[in-house]
């Protein structure tokens, strides 16, 4: 009788021992495949939030570099009533300005590419102090502009921010 009563329970037992590890398995496979699946998800959406991010740096230093040109900057900060020392001054305050402005930026991009624009920005300075250290001490903002315009027509050379921009141009491009 004791045997027949451990078939009796063991009739029940091993079918309900089935399901349950059939059951265990099969939560324990989906529930590391939804765990796997929400870890790639979310590295997906970050990398997502991290490349916007570094688009917008290259956007932002892209304009940085065509707001420090000499054309551009001298239609921000010149003044009618100026002479070229004040029109010196005030270029080269504003370059480093926009400068100041936009150094979080090196984060999202390349040490490469941020020292091309760190030394454009202090090409662009040097010739504008080179240039107006050459004029007589009263001359006016227009001379210094012309001066200016000149000696960059005379080196037909790009201008530091225009290689720095393509370098830039390029590196974002890589991120698709």
């Amino acid at each position: 009788m004791a045997f027949t009563d451990l078939l009796e329970i063991l009739k029940f037992t091993i079918p309900s021992l089935i399901v349950f590890l059939t059951a265990y398995l099969l939560l324990t496979r989906y529930m590391r495949q939804e765990t796997t699946s929400k870890a790639i998800e979310l590295k997906m959406q970050r990398d997502k939030d991290i490349v916007m991010l570094r688009l917008q740096a290259y956007e932002r230093l892209a304009l940085f570099l065509e707001r420090i040109s000499p054309v551009n900057v001298i239609g921000r900060v010149r003044n009618p009533d100026m002479i070229a020392t004040e029109l010196q001054y005030a270029m080269v305050k504003n370059i480093r300005e926009e400068f100041e402005h936009n150094l979080s930026q090196q984060i999202y991009i390349s040490s490469t590419a941020w020292k091309l624009i760190a030394a454009s920005k202090d090409e662009i300075i040097k010739t504008i102090n080179l240039i107006g250290t050459q004029l007589p001490g009263e001359s006016s903002a227009g001379q210094l502009i012309n001066a200016i315009f000149t000696g960059i027509a005379q080196t037909g050379a790009p201008l530091p921010t225009e290689q720095a921009l393509d370098f830039l141009k390029d590196e974002a491009r890589q991120l698709f």
